[in-house]
């Protein structure tokens, strides 16, 4: 039997890195995307660096996404590249949106192209829903982005569609809810409050500042979520499918588990700091992944604690001296 092919945009990354080593595991071949130039150091990839390919692609450039199809002819894309910290959107909103816009359409217009039997994936977010009036979330939830991050993923959802409905392909996008590992950077909240409870208590560090300690999120294992990406490639029906835990947890819920994991009492070390407010966002984000269990055969294996201790680990084992 002919092995698999999979082009991956963004393989440094978090999910990109989970979703090679796991493709890999199935006996897939991996080519990932880099961008022309690019320094090629990519410490999440290290299990796998000598199983797969990079090749050079400007994702900004539509003839260079196109012409990458036509001579790799893979048999599955996974486009998972993007700007992905939000207040970096608000920073650079125009690029944010012009390679969702780019890079999504060019893929798709390859396919149509090259060779339609080729199976695409896209990664759209919970942003897109903005601040929703329903909860939880599901794949019928009106899409309202209030961010240039949460507009340019709409931007690739709706497009995703469009040539899925207008061509006949197999195009399928995740509505990712917030997803977490170790590789996760520090900029984000869960990285952040994990590598200072464990800098706190090795005496590195005194004190975390944070915004809301309210604010609820729905979170899951990166690994767990790459599964699922992979399953609507495999599967036999595209589309649209909310990838999430269906429960939510709040800041101090995140901190009673990392301090506690090094015993410390997070409220003696904790800050907040209304600078770290983010105004123009949704307190409160809960997925609705019923249709993914139910079609994709989709499910979780890490927990929320476990999630977080697990990341904790990780960041003992790299700060400790």
């Amino acid at each position: 039997m002919t092995r698999r092919k999979a082009l991956i945009t963004g393989i440094g990354g978090q999910d990109g890195s989970y979703l090679a080593e796991y493709l890999i595991g199935r006996g897939v071949d991996v080519l990932g995307v880099e961008r022309p130039g690019g320094v090629a150091d990519y410490p999440n990839l290290a299990a796998v660096a000598d199983k797969l390919s990079m090749v050079s692609v400007d994702l900004c450039d539509a003839a260079s996404v196109i012409a990458a199809v036509e001579e790799y002819r893979p048999d599955w894309i996974f486009h998972l590249a993007g700007i992905t910290f939000l207040p970096t959107s608000w920073q650079h909103p125009t690029p944010t949106v012009e390679m969702a816009a780019t890079s999504t359409s060019a893929f798709l217009d390859a396919i149509v192209n090259v060779d339609r039997s080729i199976r695409f994936f896209q990664a759209a977010s919970a942003e897109v829903f903005g601040r929703p009036t329903e909860s939880p979330q599901n794949e019928q939830t009106p899409i309202a982005p209030i961010t240039p991050y949460g507009a340019a993923k709409a931007l690739s959802l709706f497009l995703t569609r469009m040539y899925r409905e207008r061509f006949d392909l197999h195009a399928s996008c995740g509505i990712l809810f917030n997803h977490e590992s170790p590789r996760r950077p520090t900029d984000f909240v869960t990285r952040k409050i994990t590598r200072a409870a464990v800098a706190i208590s090795l005496g590195l560090e005194s004190e975390l500042r944070l915004g809301n300690l309210d604010a609820a999120r729905d979170w899951t294992f990166a690994g767990d979520t790459v599964r699922g990406i992979a399953l609507m490639v495999e599967g036999d029906k595209p589309g649209e499918y909310v990838l999430a835990s269906g429960m939510t947890h709040s800041i101090r819920e995140l901190l009673d588990i990392a301090f506690g994991r090094v015993g410390l009492d997070w409220s003696k070390h904790v800050v907040v700091d209304e600078q770290f407010n983010r105004p123009n966002e949704a307190t409160t984000i809960c997925g609705d992944p019923s249709l993914a269990e139910r079609e994709l055969g989709w499910h979780r294996d890490v927990s929320f604690q476990q999630l977080i201790e697990l990341m904790v680990d990780a960041d003992l084992a790299a700060l400790q001296p």
